[in-house]
């Protein structure tokens, strides 16, 4: 066993040492041409560079495995019985050298993970109860312990921000690269840069309960997750190669010629087939990981890849989840009148309140609420201002006060209503003041990854949503979605997922990751717009960490781009094989120039492979929305 380990890990030395003697030899052969010190150079070449291919042969046929190995080695052998150590020593060589170059490559598609490994905190300063800070391994922290994180310092931990602000660069964990602004009582994650600022965080989970963490461990197991396509070929290859070996003792039996059989054993190695998906699996999830995408694995991305219908969830998917003000009519020219519906609508926790409020801070500066309030119930509010009544609410409350509406007025009501936005009715003085129209705003980048997955052949846009038919319709025709279903309880959304599967369709659903968990379990594909909760991340095959329709776009295009890429590589190793036994049949090709071949169709592969590391989708050629104005007439 000990010298199987130094020959294992001194195998990089044996392949250059191999190709000092091989070089040797030729010179030797060419200009000095002393007595036996070619077919010695050149046996030893072969001795030394055979060593860890038998091995390695050995001890795959204990596991009762036939591997490429195994050919190798016995058409070394077999070189060696006719003679030919120029023959033997290329081949050991190349063979070496090509899983030199293949480790090397493949360590550049894993880079990813890599990264990300290599940017996990392994310390922390801790805050103690004296105020005093001791730096302390991060195994050693504690959920509730409180740590200070300085500009340029790394976030130990998951926790809420207890004291201080600064900018906060959590490209790591959602793939964002521009810097956010975090301030007491923001959540941040371990991993995650301070850019700027001092802060000090109160652990919510630590160690190997971590996101960051979770992440890693989840692209780890990807990347070693298979897609359907290499379970295929990994079942091939038992059978492939001692099919090899067999045909090449057919061979030597009706052609009695022992250079052709050791020349197809050369030859059969299924290399570039082995190594062709895996690679391309392993470089899509790493792209992935890197733009804060998270795909669970080869054959996530082979089901995204055939997916045919995207289902949306509305609320906190296709829009922000929050609600603003998104379209005001006036009818007076009072605008003191908004100081009195912000104090008024300051003391509702109503949504729609709290939109109204947010949208006129400017109104609440240093403005204390002075009036009293009376709430109706399901109408709205009632305020004095300037010694009359004011009302805030719906159209019910100013018809009970005789307030009523032109029509004009009822036009722009129900213009706003026929958009989807809930409103807000202000009467004062006998008459109709303004009408707000409050809505939750679409994501602005939706319209354009929309279009752009629909360029990337998804047939199909559903939307989903527990909200009103108007409002759905509304949202759904502004972003060109071909179906939707309104007034939907989760189990109803089941049912339609469960409908378009038995249409034939291929579906995806996309929700938050935590209300709409039995929809993402049943679709084929379940997609997370998670800001890397936990639920998310365990629920869904596919995590967006940064919540972004960008994101979705890039997934969609990047599992595609991958399994097309899986093709592209079974293709080239099939036709390398083919290539090969047309030039040996015709003549062209031999031992050495086939393992060439053989060692430069894996190379390849390998960097076809390569080229998904550095994929981007294309941009949208739709225009994106652009925000609504606030209409004040």
């Amino acid at each position: 066993m000990t010298i199987q380990r130094y020959i294992y890990s001194h195998t990089n030395p044996i392949t250059f040492w191999s190709a000092g003697l091989i070089i040797l030899g030729f010179l030797n052969t060419w200009f000095t041409k002393v007595p036996y010190i070619t077919n010695t150079a050149w046996i030893i070449a072969s001795v030394i560079a055979a060593a860890p291919i038998v091995l390695r042969a050995i001890s795959a046929l204990k596991a009762k495995v036939f591997s490429i190995e195994l050919l190798v080695g016995i058409a070394v052998i077999g070189a060696f019985a006719i003679g030919e150590f120029e023959e033997s020593a290329i081949v050991t060589f190349l063979f070496l050298f090509g899983s030199y170059l293949e480790q090397k490559t493949l360590a550049k598609t894993r880079g990813a993970i890599q990264s990300l490994t290599e940017m996990a905190p392994t310390t922390a300063l801790l805050v103690n109860d004296d105020n005093t800070t001791e730096e302390v391994d991060v195994d050693d922290l504690e959920e509730g312990n409180l740590v200070l994180v300085k500009a340029g310092g790394q976030i130990p931990v998951d926790g809420t921000i207890t004291d201080g602000t600064g900018y906060v660069n959590e490209a790591s964990i959602t793939g964002e690269s521009r810097p956010i602004n975090k301030q007491h009582g923001d959540h941040v994650y371990s991993g995650a840069m301070v850019e700027s600022g001092t802060l000090k965080i109160t652990a919510t989970q630590v160690g190997d309960e971590t996101t960051f963490s979770k992440i890693i461990e989840l692209v780890e197991e990807a990347q070693d997750t298979k897609s359907p396509a290499e379970k295929f070929i990994d079942k091939f290859a038992q059978y492939y190669t001692p099919a090899v070996l067999v045909i090449a003792i057919l061979v030597f039996i009706f052609s009695r010629d022992l250079r052709l059989a050791i020349t197809v054993l050369v030859l059969g190695c299924p290399g570039a087939l082995v190594i062709g998906a895996p690679v391309s699996n392993v470089a899509g999830i790493g792209n992935g990981a890197k733009h804060g995408i998270l795909i669970k694995g080869g054959d996530v991305v082979e089901s995204l890849a055939k997916v045919d219908t995207i289902v949306f969830d509305k609320t906190g998917t296709l829009t922000t989840g929050k609600m603003t003000v998104a379209a005001t009519k006036q009818y007076t020219t009072d605008h003191s009148l908004l100081t009195g519906v912000a104090q008024i609508e300051q003391t509702s926790d109503h949504p729609l309140a709290q939109a109204i409020v947010a949208h006129l801070t400017a109104q609440l500066s240093n403005t204390p609420v002075t009036m009293s309030t009376e709430t109706i119930k399901g109408q709205g509010m009632i305020g004095q201002w300037h010694d009359a009544p004011l009302y805030v609410g719906n159209a019910a409350l100013l018809k009970d006060h005789q307030i009523s509406l032109t029509e004009d007025q009822l036009s722009d009501l129900h213009a706003m209503q026929d958009a989807g936005q809930s409103t807000v009715l202000v009467g004062y003085a006998g008459q109709l003041a303004m009408i707000l129209g409050v809505a939750d705003t679409v994501r602005p980048e939706v319209p354009g990854a929309l279009a752009a997955m629909k360029r990337q052949g998804i047939k199909h846009l559903v939307m989903l949503t527990g909200d009103n038919q108007a409002t759905a319709q509304a949202v759904a025709e502004s972003l060109g979605i071909d179906e939707v279903h309104a007034d939907l309880l989760p189990a109803d959304k089941v049912t339609f997922v469960k409908k378009f599967q038995d249409m034939g369709r291929k579906v995806a659903f996309v929700g938050d990751g935590i209300n709409d968990s039995p929809s993402l379990a049943t679709a084929n594909v379940g997609i997370a717009m998670g800001g890397g909760t936990d639920a998310a991340i365990e629920t869904a095959d596919v995590v967006l960490m940064q919540s972004s329709f960008t994101a979705l776009s890039h997934a969609v295009g990047l599992t595609k781009k991958t399994s097309a890429n899986t093709k592209e590589n079974i293709a080239i190793a099939i036709l390398t094989v083919a290539f090969l036994l047309i030039g040996l049949v015709y003549g062209y090709i031999y031992m050495a120039s086939g393992m060439f071949v053989h060692e430069a169709s894996i190379l390849v592969v390998i960097f076809n492979a390569m080229r998904l590391i550095g994929y981007k989708p294309r941009t949208a050629a739709a225009t994106p929305a652009q925000p609504q104005q606030l209409a004040t007439n």
